[in-house]
């Protein structure tokens, strides 16, 4: 590492945990008991799902906010965040008497803008514009330039990045034994590089891995191109890590440190977000699912291994519930969608119920327009299995009886359109 580059020290991480101690909570290091079976290690969760704003974002936040100097906090600061960024802003702002103006893009959930509102307070306004995390920080930069108003980056900044590290010195401060895996979760990198470094400093021998979306996989294509890289197009989905771009700063730190990035389907990532609420009653957002979803593909390294999941956040708006749902179903194999073309007799549709779907086959979506000049009347049929492997059946049922379909799910343009 050239001795020029910017890489976050101890000493600057002790001191941002000072400066925010007052702030935040010290969240708890948890042992997860079904996870730890599930994959015969030691599972911990280090829950910044229970911050005070629901995420770890505060920290990076405040701390860089209560470095201002007085000129500075007189003009007040701009951001730009999917949502807990945003909500770190607020809460600070609102704590140091600073006024605040905070872009969002127009597609944040509600539930996240509500939350920004409540934290900020009369302190801050905000701004929904843009479809993306990137339109809306263009857009501050923008508003900076004219207002010379301080911008407060979500994650390519030194105080911010310090502040993300508190989180490693929690943990660090909190278990006895050694780490041997730390799984963060990656959007714009701050959390990633301010934790490795951390890590790297304290416990060298911890490996640490990187979690995108594989929908907005911007940190893995950025170090396989050896430079930051913009994606053109991401799933957005996963808000709080959705980035078309990494910062310059985290893509330097996080070339050092990571041992492995490790895309994980946003599908998987409803399953686990499932998963946590019906067995351990923990409510999280995608994107603090993401570490946890990231253990499948490690089974076999992590066995009998200490291993540290930071859960970064529970900004979840419940009227998201039907498409995580949705979305886990697809990804397991359990819901599948046709363009069936029934015959246009009488009792076709019955022969279908009785005939082609299975005992345990649900039909959980049902659009049909009859043609009258025609000899077959498209429907657009959505069926939910019990089994994935029951789909194979189903179709050979299909052919069997006459039933001319199409298959929606391998076709990702006509899915999106029609679903």
């Amino acid at each position: 590492m050239a001795s020029d580059k910017y890489f976050p020290q101890i000493q600057s991480i002790t001191r941002a945990k000072r400066r925010i101690n007052d702030i935040i909570l010290q969240t708890p290091l948890q042992l997860n008991l079904n996870l730890s079976e599930e994959f015969q290690a030691s599972i911990y969760l280090k829950r910044e799902d229970l911050q005070q704003v629901r995420s770890y974002k505060i920290r990076g936040a405040y701390n860089k906010i209560a470095k201002l100097s007085a000129e500075e906090r007189k003009k007040g600061v701009v951001c730009a965040s999917a949502g807990n960024h945003a909500q770190g802003v607020a809460y600070s702002c609102s704590k140091l008497g600073i006024k605040g103006k905070i872009y969002m893009p127009a597609t944040t959930p509600k539930q996240k803008v509500r939350q920004v509102q409540m934290f900020g307070k009369e302190n801050v306004e905000v701004i929904l514009i843009g479809d993306t995390y990137d339109d809306a920080h263009n857009l501050a930069l923008a508003d900076c330039q004219k207002t010379g108003m301080a911008f407060i980056h979500p994650f390519d900044d030194r105080e911010i990045i310090e502040g993300q590290g508190t989180v490693a010195l929690e943990i660090l401060q909190d278990t006895k034994e050694d780490i041997d895996f730390v799984f963060i979760p990656i959007g714009g990198g701050g959390l990633a590089a301010g934790v490795g470094a951390y890590f790297k400093q304290i416990s060298p021998n911890t490996k640490i891995i990187g979690v995108e979306p594989a929908g907005a996989p911007s940190m893995q294509k950025s170090l396989d191109a050896g430079q930051v890289v913009t994606l053109e197009k991401i799933d957005k989905f996963v808000d709080g890590a959705a980035v078309q771009r990494v910062g310059n700063l985290t893509f330097d730190i996080c070339k050092e440190l990571l041992d492995k990035v490790q895309p994980v389907p946003e599908g998987k990532i409803c399953t686990k977000i499932l998963e946590l609420y019906n067995r351990d009653a923990i409510v999280i957002e995608p994107a603090g699912a993401l570490s946890i979803a990231a253990l499948d593909y490690f089974r076999d390294e992590i066995k009998g291994k200490n291993v540290v999941c930071i859960v970064s956040g529970s900004n979840n708006d419940i009227t998201r519930t039907e498409e995580i749902k949705e979305r886990s179903l697809l990804y397991e194999g359990l819901k599948h969608y046709f363009i069936v073309r029934f015959p246009q007799r009488a009792g076709a549709l019955k022969t279908f119920v009785d005939v082609v779907l299975g005992p345990n086959d649900d039909i959980t979506h049902f659009e049909y327009s009859k043609k009258t000049n025609r000899e077959k009347g498209p429907a657009m049929i959505g069926i939910e299995l019990q089994k994935k492997e029951d789909l194979n059946g189903l179709i050979q049922r299909m052919e069997e009886n006459g039933f001319v379909y199409e298959y929606l799910n391998d076709n990702p343009d006509l899915f999106q359109f029609l679903i």
